[in-house]
């Protein structure tokens, strides 16, 4: 099962669409699902076998029911051998019945395991994809939107798999086994009535088709925009309730589910149109059929038991048909799911493995330097002007400065979030090296696991404590996972825990407090046991007792490792071999602390700000500590 999960990673897509609603053609959506199939051709084979033989005895029904009529018919002449009797014939009638059901069953069994790996391969490969995406795409989409794409087209895989290949194809063997008959037995005329109306069946079904189409995507789009809406409000929960925008929020849900239950109807009044005419067409077809074989019979030169017969056939075909034109919108359905899929899979790598890229050799904690960096998130916002500085193997260098001066911008390039230069150009953007070796040189997966980064935003999953924090080395053992959270100052909280471990956080870690939080975050890094470091405010969330704790277990944590602080408050890098001063994206001072204060620029500047702020906040702090004691006295 793993290689056919590798294989599917390197199976084409469709060409990539334009910008906007998917526009991915049906052929292509055909030729990309084809070599997801074609591994499992020799069981395909076998259910289209198992196909043929089902029709033929479907087909064969209508014949002996004709035998056994005319068998039983007053004035017909004695059976010419033991089979045409009577009770065989209705023993081979039941016979043909029940083998017809169980070839059918048995095709669907065969061909079952081709549609569950073709449905899983795909959504294995939308699932890395969409992982191998950028930050920058993940950023402006819609995760509600986007899981509903990604639903939708998993379950259209399913549904056109087995539509096209052991549902379409019957009934076109059985449309050609039935005409064939009917001509051989009763002339051409009855071919050509048949061939009319299932020509015209068709085509009014591919025409109306075609239109329900358009009908189709504004539903799922509004569908989308409508799951969307509900998600993104339910994530932001406690935002919603700061601002007091219930209403709100229910009154843009509601607005969507206005315009979606218009797409509905839309597409159900369409639906009606397209069922009423297939079965308009279907009922003409059999009143001219069956007025020309009564007339035949009434004349001698048909049977009843050819009337019976081809009253079966008719009856037999009607039934192919109209699931014909069931099929057709399922997989009209399907393809317009899919393409939205495909069309989403064609989402350019913006950040990937160059094809000589080379995992990253490090024998210790590495250098890093930054060499006349330039960076810009859109082309006209430029972030980072030619930034340069030295992260010495073992030593930690922080980076300050205001907010917007890129700080943790630096970080997001050394983790290769993004590639250094500006979007779609990175000629002349300078470069960031670990040991000498280019970034961009290195495989993706051996770059990230060399740095751990504990982020100022701390996202958790909707999982126990001990699964969040054995995040950072899923092999670990308890032992190893216990000594993290020890390290982390968290471990006695964990254990005053009702479930201790067994805790779940709830979506996003909201049932824990922003310090608990970073602390699960620090501990899940710790575990991992990076040579490269990222400090990302890793504090900002945290009491001043427990910010002093944490910082000695990190300090303790970065003599050992190459560490980049991103720090907002300048206690927390007081220590720092070297503190470097960013300013509209340049690098404008840099030194230590005490050189940095001693020269009396814009590190000093910042440092006596917080200070003041500081010395401010301490009355108001401790007035409001008094009100509380006495409030509990």
């Amino acid at each position: 099962m793993r290689g056919r999960s590798t294989l599917a990673r390197g199976l084409p897509l469709p060409a990539p669409a334009s910008e906007g609603h998917p526009q991915t053609s049906d052929a292509a959506v055909l030729r990309a699902l084809l070599p997801y199939v074609w591994p499992y051709r020799l069981r395909v084979a076998a259910a289209l076998a198992l196909m043929v033989a089902a029709k033929l005895a479907t087909v064969g029904v209508p014949v002996l029911l004709k035998v056994l009529v005319d068998a039983l018919t007053p004035g017909a002449p004695a059976a010419a051998a033991w089979w045409a009797a009577p009770v065989a014939l209705v023993l081979a009638y039941g016979a043909l019945r029940l083998s017809a059901t169980a070839l059918t069953e048995l095709r669907e069994w065969v061909f079952l395991p081709v549609t569950e790996s073709v449905t899983r391969a795909i959504a294995r490969r939308a699932f890395d994809h969409l992982m191998g995406l950028g930050l920058r795409f993940h950023l402006q989409r819609q995760t509600g939107v986007l899981t509903r794409d990604i639903e939708r087209g998993t379950r259209a895989v399913q549904s056109l798999v087995s539509y096209s290949l052991y549902s379409v194809l019957p009934t076109l063997v059985e449309v050609l086994l039935v005409l064939t008959l009917l001509g051989a037995a009763f002339g051409a005329w009855y071919v050509a009535v048949t061939l009319a109306a299932l020509v015209a069946y068709v085509a009014f079904t591919v025409r109306v088709t075609q239109w329900r189409t358009g009908i189709r995507r504004q539903m799922n789009e509004a569908e989308s925009i409508s799951s969307g809406r509900a998600i993104d409000a339910l994530l932001n929960y406690e935002t919603v309730k700061y601002f007091n925008n219930e209403g709100w929020e229910a009154q843009r849900y509601d607005d969507s589910l206005l315009r979606l239950r218009r797409a509905r109807m839309r597409t159900q009044a369409s639906l009606s149109l397209l069922n009423v005419g297939q079965q308009a067409i279907i009922a003409v077809a059999l009143v001219a059929l069956l007025w020309h074989a009564v007339a035949a019979v009434q004349a001698g030169a048909m049977t009843l038991g050819d009337l019976v017969m081809v009253n079966a056939f008719l009856l037999q075909l009607t039934m192919p048909l109209n699931f014909l034109g069931v099929l057709y919108r399922e997989i009209r359905q399907s393809l317009t799911d899919l393409a939205r899929l495909f069309d989403l899979l064609q989402q350019p790598l913006e950040v990937r493995d160059a094809p000589d890229a080379r995992p990253l050799r490090v024998s210790g904690p590495p250098e890093v330097r930054f060499e006349d960096v330039h960076f810009a998130y859109e082309r006209e916002r430029v972030i980072l002007r030619g930034v340069s500085f030295t992260i010495p193997a073992g030593r930690t260098v922080a980076v300050v400065g205001a907010s917007g001066a890129g700080k943790s911008t630096l970080a997001r390039l050394l983790f290769r979030f993004y590639d250094v230069g500006r979007p779609g150009d990175s000629a002349g953007a300078g470069r960031i090296l670990i040991d000498g070796q280019d970034v961009r040189t290195l495989t993706l997966d051996s770059l990230r696991r060399a740095i751990g980064v504990v982020p100022q935003d701390t996202v958790l999953f909707n999982d126990t404590i001990e699964y969040n924090i054995r995040y950072g080395r899923p092999e670990a053992d308890f032992d190893a996972v216990r000594e993290a959270a020890r390290a982390a100052h968290i471990l006695a909280f964990i254990e005053r825990l009702p479930q201790g471990w067994q805790t779940v956080v709830g979506e996003r870690g909201l049932k824990l407090s922003g310090g608990e939080k970073q602390r699960v975050a620090i501990a899940r890094t710790l575990l991992k046991d990076p040579p490269i470091l990222i400090l990302d405010e890793a504090t900002s969330a945290l009491d001043s007792v427990s910010e002093r704790a944490i910082q000695g277990e990190l300090r303790r944590l970065a003599r050992n490792r190459t560490t980049l602080v991103i720090a907002h408050r300048l206690s927390t890098i007081v220590d720092a071999d070297e503190i470097v001063v960013l300013e509209h994206g340049q690098v404008i001072e840099r030194g230590t602390h005490a050189a940095l204060l001693a020269a009396g620029g814009r590190y000093a500047q910042l440092w006596a700000l917080q200070h003041s702020a500081a010395a401010a906040a301490e009355p108001v702090a401790a007035a409001a500590g008094d009100h509380d004691g006495n409030q509990v006295a």
